[in-house]
């Protein structure tokens, strides 16, 4: 089978729309971020995930690192995908699963290290639904969490594949001239891409529409399935 694609930093129905008629699995919808792209407000947000189709994933992207805050999020916005973009601090994966039963949880991995290896295997075993790697900093002073369209180390990213048992996305860089790299070195079940995608910051239905050729035309194999949340 060919990677799902995630089209992230959607910021509008018509957006929404434009990925789903393209044959987008997921959309990732950004709430507040201390740096980064595609930040829209809670409102939007509920608004896209209502026309959201059945077996279209809606992501909402979050830095909130207290468990009761992030509930609160979901209520609002209504989303069936929530992608911790950061660490939690106050709560455990298992109590959002406890709390939000039917909702799935991405654990984002920002790829800086080999240390990303055991941080994705502890998520797992914490209770995420599934890992997306990304090419961000939570380190720096202004965490970068995300969208910044750099291409992190793809041997690290197959080391992680090779040692989890949940599905397994890959972010950071992705266009479609490093598809088949990227698809040959990692192995990934789904694939997220927002700048590659987008013409002075709008989704851009020529180049989404050439990213989904480029990605039925790849014959590659790869593991795991990505079914509802137990």
């Amino acid at each position: 089978m060919i990677p799902r694609v995630k089209i992230c930093c959607i910021s509008s129905v018509r957006e929404a729309r434009i990925a789903i008629a393209a044959g987008a699995s997921a959309l990732g919808l950004v709430s507040a971020m201390p740096s980064g792209p595609g930040v829209i407000d809670e409102a939007t947000i509920a608004e896209i995930a209502t026309i959201v189709p059945p077996g279209v994933a809606s992501f909402l992207l979050t830095s909130a690192t207290d468990v009761d805050a992030i509930i609160a999020q979901q209520q609002r916005t209504q989303v069936n995908t929530l992608q911790l973009c950061d660490r939690l601090e106050r709560g455990t994966l298992s109590d959002l699963r406890s709390a939000l039963p039917g909702i799935a949880l991405v654990q984002v991995v920002h790829v800086v290290g080999d240390e990303a290896i055991v941080e994705a295997r502890e998520a797992e075993q914490a209770g995420a639904h599934a890992i997306l790697l990304d090419s961000g900093d939570p380190r720096l002073p202004v965490k970068q969490l995300g969208g910044t369209s750099r291409r992190h180390d793809w041997r690290i990213s197959r080391k992680i594949r090779e040692s989890l048992q949940i599905p397994l996305f890959l972010a950071g860089g992705l266009r479609p001239e490093n598809l088949r790299d990227a698809v040959e070195t990692v192995g990934p079940f789904g694939l997220d891409l927002c700048t590659g995608v987008r013409t002075d910051g709008l989704l851009d239905a020529e180049k989404l529409q050439q990213f989904m050729l480029t990605i039925r035309g790849l014959a590659t194999s790869f593991p795991g399935t990505y079914g509802n949340p137990s």
